[in-house]
């Protein structure tokens, strides 16, 4: 789905910044009664979170721990949040270039964007049933799950360059699928 530049996209990502949230390390305050559902639905109180822009707002300060559990964290503050799978889906992508010069671009549910390569690499798991589990890494230990449609799109590049084992070049890197 080629429905974004490359340029442009490499821009918003130079340009965009979070706070630092790694920096941050106040008292745990308890739970946020927050919970962020496998296909990137946020809940307040099991109620869905409506608003793109306060999701997007929280998004900015979620961090993963050392002990895998994630976190939302101001200065003042640290409550835990649930994550079910992974806190951000890939919904579509688009991709410059072929083999090494290869470079691809993730749009998140939150709006952001990620081009894949060394810093942000590509990974595929296999779940208990045996399907693909495809995710991009967003920024300190927080992954996106790249949803269906946008993973047939990064399967049919695969195919269609046909390299062995069959994965892509994104960024420099190669990422296997398999």
């Amino acid at each position: 789905m080629a429905d974004f530049d490359l340029a442009a996209i490499a821009a918003l990502v130079a340009a965009h910044t979070v706070p630092p949230v790694e920096t941050w390390h106040p008292a745990h305050c308890g739970d946020s009664h927050m919970r962020i559902a496998a296909d990137g639905t946020w809940f307040h109180e099991g109620s869905p979170i409506g608003r793109a822009e306060l999701v997007r707002l929280f998004s900015t300060i979620l961090r993963r721990e050392a002990d895998g559990g994630f976190v939302l964290v101001t200065p003042g503050e640290k409550l835990d949040i649930a994550v079910d799978d992974a806190p951000f889906v890939a919904v579509a992508a688009t991709s410059e270039g072929e083999g090494p010069e290869r470079r691809i671009a993730f749009r998140l549910n939150t709006g952001d964007h990620v081009l894949a390569g060394p810093e942000h690499p590509l990974r595929v798991t296999t779940a208990a049933d045996g399907t693909p589990r495809p995710y991009v890494r967003v920024r300190g230990g927080l992954d996106a799950l790249v949803n269906r449609a946008t993973f047939y799109d990064l399967a049919d590049w695969a195919l269609a360059e046909g390299a062995e084992p069959p994965g892509l070049w994104s960024g420099g890197a190669f990422f296997a699928f398999g």
